[in-house]
């Protein structure tokens, strides 16, 4: 089983996690779609029968489903280039409003972002604007400032297991 997990992740789930900024926002029906193949992945794996039930499965094997697992990704990015660790062209879409604000607010200990307005849906998809969303709804405890990566990827995974 270990062997056959492996090599899914390797050919199917890096194919989900390819350009998931892009997959943020896409209809209902193309999502479906997207988690048909990681849910046909998973049966392959386990063994499970098409007519048993799925996200017990998904959780065995710790695959988030899709559309968390695009949300996981996205969120990483923001925290990523709110430390300082991602490109200039990612870290200048991520600005905290603290950072922006001339004068103190209540709201500076909060670490939000700033989120541009759009007129387009392709602009609400864009990272600029829905990875600051994503991030903005996170629990205030996965926003601290003091998390390391590997803390606040493990904190974010075990939430977004809590939304499924």
């Amino acid at each position: 089983m270990e062997a056959a997990k492996t090599i899914a992740q390797a050919f199917i789930s890096c194919r989900l996690d390819y350009c998931n900024s892009l997959l943020c926002g896409i209809s209902e029906s193309l999502l479906q779609r997207l988690q048909s193949v990681q849910n046909a992945a998973a049966r392959l794996v386990t063994g499970t029968r098409w007519c048993d039930h799925i996200t017990p499965v998904l959780r065995q094997l710790h695959w988030l489903p899709v559309r968390q697992r695009i949300h996981f990704k996205i969120a990483s990015w923001v925290f990523q280039a709110l430390t300082g660790q991602t490109p200039a062209y990612l870290a200048d879409d991520c600005r905290l409003i603290s950072d922006s604000d001339r004068r103190r607010l209540r709201s500076s200990d909060i670490r939000t972002c700033v989120t541009p307005r759009t007129s387009t849906q392709f602009g609400d998809r864009s990272f600029s604007v829905a990875g600051l969303q994503v991030w903005n709804g996170l629990p205030s405890a996965l926003q601290a400032p003091d998390l390391t990566f590997n803390r606040f990827k493990r904190g974010l995974k075990t939430y977004l297991f809590t939304l499924v």
